[in-house]
């Protein structure tokens, strides 16, 4: 764990595997047009399941993309392109 990071002040970690965050970043790219990394996927994911739950019906949720998708361009991320 990083030294900055106090998890006095985090309320919950929401778990997310690999095929999750991969799936999660290609439909930000076809879906919104949002060129993001694995880390913005998992976000996006586990936003996701925050959202669905009944108690968090009508609030404002905000997410923060923490990567984009450029650096991901050679890996298993975007492989589907090559099929374009």
């Amino acid at each position: 764990m990083p030294q900055v990071l106090d998890l006095e002040l985090v309320d919950e970690i929401v778990q997310v595997n690999d095929e999750q965050a991969i799936d999660w970043a290609n439909r930000a790219a076809k879906e919104e047009g949002l060129f993001v990394g694995i880390s913005s996927g998992a976000a996006l994911k586990a936003v996701d399941i925050v959202a669905a739950r009944s108690e968090n019906a009508g609030r404002t949720i905000v997410v923060i993309l923490p990567d984009f998708g450029e650096r991901y361009l050679s890996s298993p991320l975007f492989d589907y392109l090559g099929e374009q």
